[in-house]
């Protein structure tokens, strides 16, 4: 039997040190800092469980995901392609420092891609 991402992943500690690289790179960015400028810390620990609570439980692990559904949670927020194109690279950043295999890079990345559409409300327009 297969064992769930969740486990291949390295569980819950795994997901949480690589949530706490990647916050911390997203907020250190000059373009995706301004999505946590002026939070407080309670708020930015909350965002960071939400978001642990989210991989675990998409990647098959014993969480439930509390949060609301992502196209309600990021409306408004004007998240462009180019800033989810940044996101993904910091998260390509953080995978390879934790030297996530390629099978599960792959079955993760799926997952971050499926809320894509939810998220993203500004298309960037790229001249032909």
């Amino acid at each position: 039997m297969n064992k769930p991402l969740y486990e291949r992943l390295g569980g819950y500690d795994a997901i949480s040190a690589v949530c706490d690289d990647l916050i911390s790179r997203l907020m250190k960015d000059s373009q995706l800092g301004r999505f946590w400028a002026h939070r407080g810390s309670d708020g930015l620990a909350r965002e960071k469980q939400l978001l642990i609570d989210f991989l675990c439980a998409a990647a098959g692990g014993p969480l439930y995901y509390r949060g609301r559904d992502m196209k309600p949670t990021h409306v408004g927020m004007c998240i462009s392609d180019s800033d989810w194109e940044l996101f993904i690279s910091h998260l390509n950043a953080t995978i390879e420092k934790f030297d996530v295999p390629a099978t599960e890079t792959k079955e993760l990345l799926a997952v971050i891609e499926s809320t894509r559409a939810d998220i993203v409300e500004i298309h960037d327009l790229v001249e032909v």
